[in-house]
């Protein structure tokens, strides 16, 4: 069985309402019904989409995330680490934060939105993050031993987990930058 294809703007508006609605009543209460509900569709219409509400939920974050970490290639690893930042603002950092939290605490009870968010998400960020490292080290900014290479996505996730956690503040821009600057950069010896 084919399935009709959603036009891009209809697929948006989709996982827009998804997103709206985690941000409300968090993983566990968000229900296809509520999907189907909030943006005028079948439950019928979802299934045929996506084939569970993990896979649903991942691909909302993975489409609220557009341009690819491995697409941002200024030249040099400074630049496209600022230029990740630059991507977002400081309010949708507060809304993904918020966001992210109440989904760390969801994946420790549903281990098929754990899988798929690694498969959608985790695991694409990675694969990106990685390619604006391998140029570093091609460019010679990067030594390719340094061990605190494979520590980056550990030190990105982190700062954005470990600021709510120890200053009960959002991360914010200015925060990242600075968290970039003192000890991503310098940990990797660039």
């Amino acid at each position: 069985m084919t399935r009709s294809r959603l036009t891009p703007e209809r697929e948006a508006e989709l996982y827009e309402a998804v997103l709206d609605l985690l941000r409300e009543v968090g993983y566990d209460a968000l229900t296809m019904d509520a999907v189907a509900g909030r943006t005028r569709s079948s439950k019928a219409t979802l299934y045929r989409q996506w084939r569970s509400k993990p896979e649903l939920v991942a691909k909302a974050l993975r489409h609220n995330k557009p341009v690819g970490i491995g697409d941002i290639d200024t030249g040099t690893l400074h630049g496209d680490f600022h230029a990740m930042l630059a991507r977002t603002d400081d309010c949708q950092m507060e809304k993904d934060s918020a966001l992210m939290r109440g989904l760390a605490q969801a994946i420790h009870a549903n281990p098929d939105l754990h899988e798929a968010l690694r498969q959608l998400l985790v695991e694409p960020e990675i694969t990106g993050l990685g390619v604006v490292l391998r140029r570093a080290v091609d460019r010679g900014e990067i030594k390719a031993d340094n061990p605190a290479l494979g520590y980056v996505p550990h030190m990105l996730v982190g700062a954005f987990v470990a600021r709510q956690l120890i200053e009960d503040r959002a991360p914010d821009r200015a925060f990242l930058t600075d968290y970039l600057d003192a000890v991503v950069i310098p940990a990797l010896g660039a």
